[in-house]
């Protein structure tokens, strides 16, 4: 089983902002990746993003299940039908989210604290980013 765990984070709402995420199987990390977005965006666009980018990665580790493992519990619960998509632009991300599933047999979306150590990382690696490129936070 192929695992993804993604992040998105923005410095202001909005503001400049990085998405982080890895792929990895049970004991080791097959990719990671992080980047900063090319426009400030909000915390929720960043998360969305970074979902985008991990079904991106993970569909050349695996065509099989997947489970996706985030910390916006937003995004989670609207990808599972318990919350309406309302905002215009979050709509256009979900429908984005929608048709790359479409690359796999079966998805699992799942919710983790920011504690979680694999959670704890992808934002790590996000922040560095933002760090590298606006200096750090204060």
């Amino acid at each position: 089983m192929i695992y993804t765990n993604s992040d998105g984070g923005a410095r202001g709402n909005p503001g400049p902002a990085a998405i982080g995420l890895i792929v990895r199987d049970e004991e080791k990390i097959l990719e990671e990746h992080a980047e900063i977005l090319k426009k400030p965006v909000t915390n929720n666009v960043a998360e969305y993003e970074a979902l985008i980018k991990a079904l991106d990665v993970a569909s050349k580790h695996t065509q099989e299940e997947l489970v996706c493992i985030l910390d916006s519990e937003l995004v989670v619960k609207q990808l599972l039908g318990e919350y309406r998509v309302k905002n215009p632009f979050l709509m256009e991300l979900f429908l984005k989210v929608q048709k790359l599933q479409n690359r796999f047999d079966k998805i699992t979306y799942l919710h983790v604290r920011r504690t979680d150590k694999n959670q704890k990382y992808v934002d790590y690696i996000l922040n560095k980013k933002l760090d590298e490129k606006f200096g750090k936070r204060k």
